[in-house]
């Protein structure tokens, strides 16, 4: 199957993908804003979009890691999340806008397949002695996403409109959906039980026999040979014939498919949960990723009145978001071709201490300093997302990875809109003050990598 499915193939398919959702929320938001007139229910579409990430991510993943074709229902996701982005856009100025917000919180809880859908699935898709270089280019596509996503959203909504923008961020995510059908189907020869969603052993009906087995009727002609025990035979007696063993009935309810289906699911998230908790690797990084993606919900509030009162305009602001994917690229590209140059623990932490130094510099006020800070960003968030997936391959067990990454890609995305949410009312009263806190809660994820003890020695996956 690694033979038939192409990694570049892979590769291209994620960038797609990963393009269209950069574009939708900057395009939900012009396109909201454009359509409602308030700029309070633009925001709130973004927000919608984003934070209900944490709830889909699981159940996601749990159902990925229980799916025998995992492309296939990826392919589905992303097919009903770009529907759900039409169906936002469709709602926009023509249904009570409470149900348009309600469409886009529903579509937000897939959001999780287009970050951690896909790249749990790398270990399928190339050798094992070519994951930490396929990891890194995968996380390359995050970068390349955040430079062309908002680029694209821009852009098209200056030339054709904002609701074209969300046209086109839906039809990319939809480009994707070959490339995620296609993708391997599980090689574990391990079959399932009926709580992990394989297909239940048939069980024979009727009460079990007791007493004496009945004899075999003698036919007429040559008789067929008959197993017989080895041991001795008594004289006069027959020879035994070896009866099939009589599987008992199942006491108690019987679960139906629906209802087994919640209950393996149930059980899997409790097991992914544990899972991050109880190894060191996960939960420190899990821990480090989620604050630091807070901290870049914060700095990200920051960029429109960065953008007007540093660099002239408003909309400039943007221009720091791909400033921030370039480097990002560029360190990336470098991790890439010296994937075992840096360990990932290393990169984490330091990534979180580079997240710290760019809005400290953003404090400044100075233009040069401005940019600069945008290229630090990068610097410090690329490598540290490549370290994240690397810890995940390599300590996620296999039965529950999926769900691993689309729970850490759900906790992400939300904490990242709550940290915009949190800062946005403190840059409007003190831009430095909502710049200090993100610096505050960046240089937090640094300790909070050594708030988890380090792992004494690695286990196995399970």
């Amino acid at each position: 199957m690694k033979r038939r499915y192409s990694f570049p193939v892979h590769l291209a398919g994620a960038a797609v993908a990963r393009t269209g959702d950069e574009m939708a929320g900057p395009a939900l938001v012009l396109a909201g804003f454009a359509l409602t007139g308030s700029a309070a229910d633009a925001s709130l579409l973004l927000a919608g979009v984003t934070v209900s990430s944490v709830l889909g991510g699981p159940v996601l993943g749990s159902l990925l890691d229980r799916a025998e074709r995992p492309g296939r229902l990826l392919a589905a996701a992303l097919a009903l999340y770009a529907a759900g982005l039409t169906a936002v856009l469709v709602g926009l100025g023509r249904l009570p806008f409470a149900l348009t917000l309600a469409a886009a919180v529903l579509t937000g809880l897939l959001g999780p397949a287009l970050s951690g859908g896909w790249t749990a699935q790398l270990p399928a898709v190339v050798r094992d002695d070519r994951l930490d270089r396929a990891n890194a280019l995968d996380a390359m596509t995050f970068g390349a996403a955040g430079l062309a996503g908002p680029a694209l959203a821009g852009g098209t909504a200056e030339a054709l409109g904002a609701p074209t923008a969300v046209v086109l961020s839906a039809a990319l995510v939809a480009l994707a959906l070959p490339a995620a059908w296609a993708l391997p189907a599980r090689t574990d020869p391990t079959p399932k039980s009926p709580a992990r969603g394989g297909r239940p052993r048939p069980v024979p009906s009727g009460p079990a026999p007791s007493g004496p087995v009945p004899p075999v009727p003698v036919l007429s002609g040559p008789a067929p040979p008959v197993p017989v025990s080895s041991g001795p035979v008594p004289p006069g007696s027959a020879p035994s014939v070896p009866v099939p063993p009589v599987v008992p009935a199942p006491s108690g309810p019987v679960v139906g498919p629906a209802a087994g289906l919640v209950v393996g699911l149930a059980v899997d998230l409790a097991a992914g949960l544990r899972a991050v908790v109880r190894s060191p690797a996960l939960a420190r990084a899990t821990l480090t990723s989620v604050v630091s993606c807070t901290a870049q919900g914060m700095l990200t509030a920051c960029l429109a009145l960065l953008g007007e009162r540093v660099l002239g305009g408003a909309g400039r602001g943007a221009m720091l978001l791909s400033c921030a994917a370039v480097s990002a690229l560029a360190a990336n590209a470098v991790l890439a071709r010296f994937p075992r140059a840096i360990a990932p623990d290393t990169l984490l932490r330091t990534g979180a201490l580079l997240q710290a130094a760019a809005p400290a510099a953003a404090v400044l006020g100075h233009p040069t300093a401005l940019v600069a800070a945008a290229f630090v960003a990068g610097i410090g968030e690329g490598p540290q997302l490549t370290a994240l997936f690397a810890v995940r391959h390599r300590e996620a067990p296999e039965r529950l990875r999926s769900q691993i990454f689309t729970t850490g890609a759900g906790l992400k995305i939300t904490g990242f809109a709550l940290g915009a949410v949190a800062a946005g009312p403190v840059a409007a009263r003190s831009l430095t003050g909502a710049l200090l806190l993100a610096t505050g809660t960046a240089a937090l994820a640094a300790l909070a990598f050594f708030a988890v003890p380090a792992p004494r020695g690695r286990a196995a996956p399970a």
